[in-house]
């Protein structure tokens, strides 16, 4: 569970899951400071962190020798009747192709990935 919590600073907020802790904030545009991650960019790095990990334990639990990735995640709101997560990977070290396409293979399996996938619901929980 994740909580998050105002701060005195105009708009900003902290986020902590009782062990870490992260801002939020927004831009100047909007009366924010742009002192912490924008919320939609959280949703962002929510995408890129998964995908990151789940190729990091397929290449561990495969003998593959990846020596790092980048993921970029990007997310599109200007269609009113959709959202558009999109994501580049960009995979290092002496791979194959067969690897390559392994590893890409296992970022199905990204749990933000099928979670942002199905259909979403919000309720107030107590």
């Amino acid at each position: 569970m994740i909580f998050s919590k105002s701060l005195p600073e105009k708009y900003k907020a902290v986020f902590s899951d009782g062990e870490h802790e992260c801002h939020t904030d927004t831009t100047a545009q909007w009366g924010g400071a742009g002192a912490g991650f924008k919320p939609m960019e959280l949703l962002e790095a929510s995408l890129a962190a998964c995908i990151q990990t789940v190729l990091r334990i397929a290449a561990d639990k495969r003998g593959i020798p990846l020596a790092g990735a980048k993921v970029t995640a990007t997310l599109d709101t200007s269609n009113a009747a959709e959202t558009v997560f999109g994501y580049k990977i960009e995979l290092e070290g002496e791979l194959t192709g067969e690897q390559r396409e392994t590893l890409l293979r296992a970022v199905a399996g990204c749990p933000v990935k099928k979670a942002l996938s199905k259909p979403v619901v919000f309720k107030e929980v107590e």
